[in-house]
């Protein structure tokens, strides 16, 4: 079948959409005639792959310069084949250039029950002469015209303001980029984005995509005055060249996009069920995310063996499962001027080791973590002062240090020896269960003088940087399968699929407000499911009394993901411990939902300019939920309309009770009732009321 190939062997999109019923519903392609000389033919066709060369104007996928300096790519059918790739049904149709011994192959993976496409395209040079690529986009996606025009919606921020919805009423004339250039994911923009018609939380259709790199990343939205969109998404382009030897191929990362007529929560469930069961290493995808607990609010660098026993024994009294000693415990380590490089443990700080505190962890029945930054370095440290080279730099530029930190050069393999070497003998000599894999600055000087010396380009770093990272994570995986991961880049600055196929969850924000996460948290919800999600009760914030928001409150926010406890547990009160314990207990009771459910976010507080929110999570086959509910102020004591929920079973009655506060008496209703009238919700008048309701189908 070749139905998508032209008669001049160029391959065109044909539908995206809702599924169709038959494959005749689709045309044969053609190419469009030409409109004018300033709208031709090949500029006007909504090309797979379009490369730049020839008369394209539009969206472009890829450029290329061969040996000769032709900086023009002729990209044609060569072949497709149907199969299997990890699982997933795969299309992989390859591209040859008319001329030069270029091959793209484009890959098509399908998760069906998902309704989600992941592309990628492999270029391989099978030539003796060297081609240059300087841009090597995952896809472009075409969206069928429309007269109604699309929105816009995205996810920006900054370090503690991280994932924040953020919607263009309507995507006109243009180009919209999406990008970040700071060699990490980042902070200040997501890369996702979705499409919609009129759509709202619950009903309308929308394309979405996201896409699955650590690194630099561009995202661009091209629409033109017909109506037409193109996506197009990959490795930036900003500061990037890729030698192609002869006989060797580059892939790009994927780009994962699907549509749904079910709103925005339908974009939800989606891709949290491809995080699930496609993304996530499924050893540890199978387990309940434990409740942790982290030092370093408590103890910043002032760690001692003493100290973080003390802290180990109170969290074991709540119910925490895993004790994570954060920064602080290496050599030089009293202040973050000086030891990032030098992981060992620290003599002085721990004069036996690690073990006597790891047993105790073990003993009070937790599991062990430990902080670590490997890709940093400070200027005061054994690594820095006997290895100045493995640092990006330019031999006549400054090196510039933020938080005090320089970027290792993870892409030389003597680094990512060195590095793997060390963590891996910190992992084998400590019975240690979690990492906590941080990255506190972005990579600046990126020059690499021995590689340029050699004949490379140095702008592959921005690229040989994440795969570097990503080759670690991988041997330490295949080394340690047991082991636990967090990705954390100065909060959720590396929140990324690339990271999760690596990593078991992500540090969502440093900011642990409750005010704050639920904007995080509905911005992020829209990528990953609740296990992946970290989330934290602290002391925060620090400028009013601790207990102002209430502990109920705290909970509650951190509840909806994998939760968390960083306050200082010494000076928690009797009465602030115990309710921590119930809730620890109570998370526990419903964490197979709040991780693994189906997520419906019913109230926005980006909608209610953070006043009002409400989020449930539904088991897959309708049995039962939990919902979370918040209302921060209510200065006029007014009640709440009732709240509609979604995805329980009409005919099925469900018991609801409210956990937390055995006052309020249980209540039955059909779903029917819960998804069509509505429920009241039971939340007091005064400021920062929450609840927490459990809906389980009767038997």
């Amino acid at each position: 079948m070749r139905a998508g190939v032209t008669e001049e062997e160029y391959v065109l999109n044909l539908y995206w959409g809702a599924r169709l019923a038959f494959f005749s519903d689709i045309s044969a392609a053609s190419m469009p005639p030409d409109r004018s000389s300033q709208d031709v033919s090949l500029a006007l066709a909504p090309e797979e792959y379009p490369a730049f060369g020839g008369l394209r104007f539009g969206e472009l996928a890829a450029k290329i310069t061969f040996a000769d300096q032709t900086r023009d790519a002729d990209l044609r059918f060569h072949d497709a084949e149907i199969g299997e790739q990890d699982g997933l049904p795969a299309l992989r149709i390859l591209l040859q250039d008319a001329v030069y011994p270029l091959q793209v192959a484009l890959l098509y993976q399908v998760d069906v029950a998902n309704d989600v496409i992941i592309r990628s395209a492999c270029f391989t040079n099978q030539g003796a002469d060297p081609i240059v690529l300087e841009r090597v986009f995952s896809a472009v996606w075409h969206l069928p015209r429309q007269v109604v025009p699309r929105r816009l919606t995205t996810l920006g921020g900054h370090w503690a303001g991280e994932s924040r919805l953020q919607q263009q009423q309507q995507v006109v004339t243009g180009t919209t980029l999406l990008e970040s250039r700071k060699g990490v994911t980042g902070s200040h923009a997501y890369p996702w984005f979705a499409l919609d018609t009129q759509a709202n939380e619950q009903q309308g259709e929308v394309y979405f995509g996201t896409l699955a790199w650590s690194g630099n990343w561009a995202l661009r939205i091209a629409t033109t005055i017909t109506g037409a969109t193109a996506i197009g998404g990959g490795i930036h382009e900003h500061d990037f060249a890729w030698t192609l030897a002869a006989q060797t191929s580059f892939t790009t990362p994927d780009f994962v996009a699907g549509f749904t007529l079910d709103g925005m929560n339908g974009v939800r469930r989606r891709l949290h069920r491809y995080v699930r069961e496609q993304v996530l290493p499924q050893k540890q995808a199978s387990q309940p995310r434990p409740v942790l607990y982290n030092s370093w609010e408590a103890t910043t660098f002032d760690v001692t063996e003493e100290g973080q026993r003390l802290l180990a024994e109170r969290a074991a009294g709540l119910g925490v499962e895993l004790f994570v000693v954060d920064d602080g415990w290496f050599p030089g380590r009293v202040h973050d001027r000086a030891g990032l490089g030098d992981w060992r443990v620290d003599p002085q700080k721990f004069p036996h080791g690690l073990r006597p505190l790891i047993e105790r962890v073990k003993a009070l029945g937790m599991q062990f973590g430990l902080w670590v930054e490997p890709e940093m370095v400070n200027a005061d440290s054994d690594l820095y002062r006997l290895h100045p080279d493995w640092i990006y730099h330019f031999p006549q530029r400054p090196r510039s240090e933020a938080r005090n930190q320089l970027v290792l050069n993870v892409g030389r393999q003597d680094v990512q020896a060195y590095l793997l070497t060390v963590l891996d003998q910190l992992l084998t000599e400590n019975a240690i269960d979690f990492i906590k894999w941080d990255m506190n600055r972005p990579l600046a000087e990126p020059g690499w003088p021995e590689y340029v010396a050699q004949g490379g380009d140095a702008r592959e770093i921005w690229v040989r940087h994440t795969q570097g990272v990503y080759t670690i994570l991988d041997a330490l995986r295949a080394r340690h399968p047991e082991l636990s991961i967090e990705s954390c880049s100065s909060g959720g600055g590396r929140a990324d699929l690339g990271v999760l196929r690596r990593t078991d969850q992500v540090w969502t924000s440093d900011n642990t407000h409750p005010d704050a996460r639920l904007f995080i948290q509905e911005g992020i919800s829209h990528i990953l499911p609740g296990r992946v999600m970290g989330a934290w009760v602290t002391d925060m914030p620090h400028d009013r009394m601790v207990n102002e928001i209430p502990v109920q409150y705290r909970f509650h926010v951190a509840m909806m993901g994998a939760l968390g406890i960083g306050g200082h547990l010494l000076h928690w009160s009797d009465e602030d411990l115990a309710e921590a314990t119930r809730w620890i207990a109570v998370y526990k009771s419903i964490r197979h939902l709040v991780q693994d459910g189906d997520q419906y976010w019913l109230l926005s507080p980006t909608a209610s300019k953070g006043d009002l929110a409400a989020v449930t999570s539904v088991a897959p086959d309708g049995s039962e939920a939990v919902l979370f509910a918040f209302r921060r102020s209510n200065p006029f004591w007014e009640p709440l309309p009732f709240l509609r929920l979604q995805g329980l079973q009409p005919a099925t009655q469900y018991r609801v009770r409210e956990l937390g506060n055995a006052s309020v008496p249980e209540i039955i209703l059909s779903g029917a009732a819960l998804m069509g009238r509505g429920l009241e919700l039971p939340l007091r008048h005064g400021s920062y009321a929450s609840c927490l309701l459990h809906i389980r189908a009767e038997a």
